[in-house]
């Protein structure tokens, strides 16, 4: 099993989305990653530019789950989980 982290920003995201239709998606994706981060279904995307070597999986069109994984720790840390384009 891996540990889970979030960022400050990233748990700020979670509050809203705890308020939203997408609260149970991003459940159930989170604990895909505590199982295996790399698993597939559901597809993820490796990120480039100032997010490279992070992952993305889709909420929906919008939103998106985006973590990094530090393999030495054996952690996965959540990076953000609300759409910041609005």
């Amino acid at each position: 099993m891996w540990q889970i982290e979030y960022t400050p920003s990233a748990a700020k995201d979670a509050e809203m989305v705890r308020k939203s239709h997408l609260y149970e998606k991003a459940k159930r994706l989170i604990e895909v990653l505590r199982t295996s981060p790399y698993q597939r279904p559901p597809e993820y995307e490796k990120l480039l530019g100032d997010l490279k070597g992070a992952y993305s999986r889709r909420l929906n069109r919008q939103h998106r789950l985006i973590y990094a994984i530090d393999e030495t720790r054996h952690v996965v840390r959540i990076l953000a989980m609300w759409s910041h384009y609005e």
